[in-house]
């Protein structure tokens, strides 16, 4: 039976132990507080994150970081991505010396504007070939009904995409494979900021028109960005990209999408904070997102107007102005 670690109890970190574990794999879950871990092993559920979701018995919880990576062929980081470098650090030295790292992480590290699979080669200090990416529309209440999904397993070693794909193969979760890490990233991390965008348009009643408009748009940009760092377009029109930018824009279990919703409906930044009980990986990577494009000379105008939102203040109605009043173009990515 296939060992697995997953490190972070959240909503998605425990979604997708349940999918490790119903594809035949055994799975021990970390998670820093104790009482959620003997929540988990007493009462097979996770009250916080995914109430009245019962667990398979193949997946236990320990706060023990050691005990977690014991033997795990597959080791899967599903924490906060600007926690990432710190945590990992912590765990890297307790890491079988050849567990594959998996990251379901969808953000770009402030200040230093890498994605997630190179912070993990970097802290880890592991060859690109034992990092993959898991990504795609994945929202993890629908996952963890046992709803169907599909999603992309990243790795530039093919035959280490397959082997993931085979470990989180079940009835209800169809993986593919890919070997562009590029793309699956940055298509995971924009799809946060376009999210805010498409929220914060819905928060000030506007329609459907401005909505497909920012959609497509926003994966105009991703794309940009994307070809800037050698990815392969079609990643974009795949479940990376497009998938991912369409669930993370219409559904109403988008963190993404309800943070804007509440920003857009005049709520101030501490405000919508405060109501938000989960990460929303756009608020922060947003800032990280604009800052990797403008070191490579890429436009991204929807992702400049949400930071002048999220972090400046502006107030959505003057910022949808400018970025409406932009000069004409023709259409091209």
């Amino acid at each position: 039976m296939t060992r697995c670690a997953v490190y972070g109890t959240g909503s998605w970190g425990t979604a997708f132990a349940m999918v490790l574990a119903d594809a035949g794999c055994e799975v021990t879950l970390w998670g820093r507080r104790a009482e959620l871990a003997e929540a988990i092993n007493t009462g097979r559920t996770n009250p916080d994150y995914l109430p009245g979701v019962e667990l398979p018995q193949t997946v236990r919880a320990t706060t023990d970081p050691a005990e977690a990576a014991a033997g795990a062929e597959f080791t899967v980081l599903a924490v906060p991505s600007q926690t990432l470098r710190t945590n990992l650090a912590d765990w890297a030295p307790l890491l079988p010396s050849d567990t594959v790292l998996v990251s379901l992480m969808k953000g770009i590290e402030l200040g230093t504007a890498k994605r997630m699979s190179e912070v993990i080669e970097e802290v880890a200090k592991v060859p690109a070939e034992r990092v993959a990416v898991l990504t795609g529309p994945n929202l993890a209440k629908e996952i963890a009904a046992r709803q169907p999904a599909a999603a992309v397993v990243a790795c530039t070693d093919e035959a280490v995409a397959t082997r993931l794909q085979a470990a989180c193969h079940t009835p209800y979760f169809r993986p593919y494979t890919t070997t562009d890490v590029v793309g699956a990233e940055l298509g995971g991390a924009v799809k946060n900021v376009i999210g805010l965008a498409v929220g914060i348009a819905g928060g000030m009643g506007l329609g459907d028109n401005a909505k497909a408009s920012l959609i497509t748009r926003g994966l105009a940009e991703t794309m940009r960005l994307g070809l800037a760092l050698g990815a392969d377009p079609a990643t974009f029109a795949g479940l990376a990209g497009m998938g991912d930018l369409v669930a993370t824009c219409s559904s109403p279990l988008s963190r993404n999408n309800t943070f804007g919703q509440n920003l857009g409906r005049g709520m101030s930044l501490e405000e919508t904070i405060a109501v938000t009980k989960q990460t929303a990986e756009g608020v922060k990577s947003c800032e990280s997102v604009l800052d990797l494009a403008r070191r490579h000379g890429v436009e991204m105008p929807i992702t400049e107007t949400v930071v002048s939102i999220v972090h400046d203040a502006k107030p959505p109605l003057v910022a949808l102005k400018e970025l409406m009043s932009r000069s004409a173009k023709p259409e091209r990515h």
